[in-house]
């Protein structure tokens, strides 16, 4: 019985976490013949507060990854 376990920032919408779970478990059947019944997947969300890379809380970095796409925009960049 596979066991999958997904890590992830909240924020995604409950139909991007269906197509998630449904992937993954067409993934595991499809690449280890593991029969649909027997596969387990779950996801386990954590705050954007919670969870650093790179030495950057991921909340900043999806704060400054804002401002600096606002500002692209507003000077006529594209990003």
């Amino acid at each position: 019985m596979p066991l999958v376990q997904v890590y992830m920032a909240k924020g995604r919408t409950d139909d991007q976490k269906r197509a998630l779970l449904e992937g993954i478990t067409k993934v595991m059947n499809e690449t280890v013949g593991a029969p649909v019944p027997s596969i387990r997947v779950w996801i386990t969300e954590f705050d954007d507060t919670e969870f650093i890379a790179g030495g950057e809380i991921l909340a900043d970095r999806r704060a400054r990854q804002a401002a600096e796409q606002a500002a692209q925009q507003e000077a006529g960049g594209t990003s």
